[in-house]
């Protein structure tokens, strides 16, 4: 029986991303964040879970990717999609103004790369190597949530958000090492990189509210990027 229950986890995980899916077509961004991130709790006790009762498989790592690739990434693909299907892409082609919303799913090809290139490359044990599918999707999530409305109000920004939305497409798959809050000794020697991250977190929080999420993830990479290289 025990066997089955961090499938079961698993499973969870990827319901909560199919819902986060549902409530992101149907324009309600803060539900679709919110089983988003029902889904990232899910998936960390899925593997936690995993390890305690001994019973890691096969079949459980192929069903976490399926799960993941959902939840963190065609449901925030889907919050990118119906938000740009607000904007109208007037000064563009006609053909071209219909295929631009459709870009969004790029990012969701781009998380079943990043998660199956995860499944194979065995140096991600300590670390990861390109942005993690769960803060790309946190990121996405909390941005639209918080400055959605800020963010469409010009087509200059609305053309940024394109950009990012492929420049992190790019960051799931990129030879960018980023550190993984996993902690060998509590103490400040070693962790530095860590304990500085997680300090900034509260303020950022506190400061930006919703949008504060999107700045940690936002944080997290610049910080990997400038010290985690070899």
């Amino acid at each position: 029986m025990k066997k089955h229950i961090p499938n079961t986890i698993t499973c969870c995980n990827l319901i909560s991303g199919c819902i986060a899916t549902y409530w992101a077509f149907q324009g309600d961004y803060e539900l679709a964040l919110l089983f988003i991130v029902i889904g990232a709790v899910f998936d960390f006790f899925d593997g936690m879970t995993a390890r305690l009762l001994h019973v890691s498989s096969p079949i459980g790592k192929e069903l976490d990717s399926l799960a993941d690739d959902i939840t963190f990434g065609f449901a925030p693909s889907a919050i990118i999609f119906n938000w740009l299907c607000g904007y109208s892409f007037h000064e563009l082609p006609a053909p071209v103004a219909f295929i631009m919303p459709f870009t969004a799913f790029i990012m969701a090809a781009f998380s079943a790369l990043r998660l199956a290139k995860f499944n194979l490359d065995e140096r991600q044990a300590m670390g990861f190597i390109g942005l993690p599918t769960p803060a790309n999707a946190l990121f996405w999530g909390s941005l639209i949530v918080g400055s959605g409305q800020w963010l469409a109000s010009s087509p200059i920004y609305i053309y940024g958000v394109i950009i990012m939305m492929l420049l992190f497409s790019y960051l799931l798959i990129a030879e960018i090492p980023m550190f993984a809050l996993k902690f060998k000794t509590w103490g400040w020697k070693g962790n530095e990189v860590k304990i500085i991250f997680l300090l900034t977190c509260i303020p950022l929080l506190l400061i930006l509210g919703v949008s504060g999420l999107a700045a940690i993830i936002a944080w997290y990479v610049l910080l990997s990027a400038c010290t985690q290289r070899h």
